[in-house]
């Protein structure tokens, strides 16, 4: 059986995974900017709602995976809520000026997390290393359980080849998740291809607004182009993608 994850943009979207049968959740706010943490308001609803895996995204800001002490130090303290608040996991990830794996913070970070029970993910900063092979072996040895991956290109199909080749490398050691562009048209492909046993996807469909009145002279920077419209995951999606990618 091939595992899902789906990373969800809202409580809405995590409800949907859940509905529709993915195993966990990657929880997360900004996904314009690739991701980062979600307020604790988020984090406690979900962890309430939600009998799936409920893993959360510590990533202070969007681009770039070099951080400041500051930001470090509030990576930690969103850590220690997400244990609070009795979530299964986190996903983060954090490199060097150099693009090596920032060994030295993930560890404190995974440390924290697993002393309390709590799984870790490795996102894809991975994607932005100097040396993914390289970056493996140092993700292992922080104790990192899996590795979100699009292979070091713009969507997992693209770095198809790449992911095949760290699926080989890892030796069962930590689980690699394929993770980027994933829909139910080509994940089964993708699952073929590479080997990889876990998936992770938003599978979003888009919201209309319930408003009935409509300011249609301003533009107040909705990232979908709308101001009275959203995207969230899709439960229909999500089970047509599990059904296809599990078939006999």
């Amino acid at each position: 059986m091939i595992s899902l994850e789906v990373c969800a943009n809202s409580i809405t979207s995590a409800l949907a995974a859940q509905e529709g049968g993915a195993i966990r959740v990657e929880l997360c706010d900004n996904l314009y900017a690739g991701g980062t943490t979600p307020s604790p308001g988020q984090i406690t609803t979900a962890r309430k709602l939600l009998h799936i895996k409920l893993y959360v995204l510590i990533r202070p800001r969007g681009s770039d995976f070099l951080y400041t002490d500051i930001e470090f130090d509030t990576m930690v303290a969103d850590v220690k809520y997400c244990i609070e608040a009795g979530c299964d996991g986190i996903v983060t990830g954090m490199l060097n000026a150099d693009g090596t794996v920032d060994k030295e913070r993930c560890s404190q970070l995974v440390q924290l997390a697993k002393q309390a029970g709590l799984g870790v993910t490795f996102h894809r900063a991975f994607d932005m290393c100097a040396d993914q092979f390289n970056a493996l072996e140092d993700i292992i040895g922080v104790g990192f359980e899996r590795i979100l991956t699009s292979g070091g290109k713009s969507t997992a199909m693209e770095g198809a080849r790449a992911i095949t080749e760290l699926v080989k490398k890892a030796k069962g050691r930590i689980s690699i998740m394929a993770g980027s562009g994933i829909t139910e048209i080509n994940a089964a492909d993708l699952i073929m291809i590479t080997g990889v046993k876990e998936i992770h996807g938003t599978l979003v469909a888009p919201v209309k607004s319930k408003m009935q009145y409509k300011n249609d002279y301003i533009v107040m920077g909705s990232t979908y182009g709308d101001e009275y419209g959203y995207e969230a995951t899709s439960a229909e999606r999500v089970k047509n993608l599990l059904k296809k990618v599990n078939e006999k």
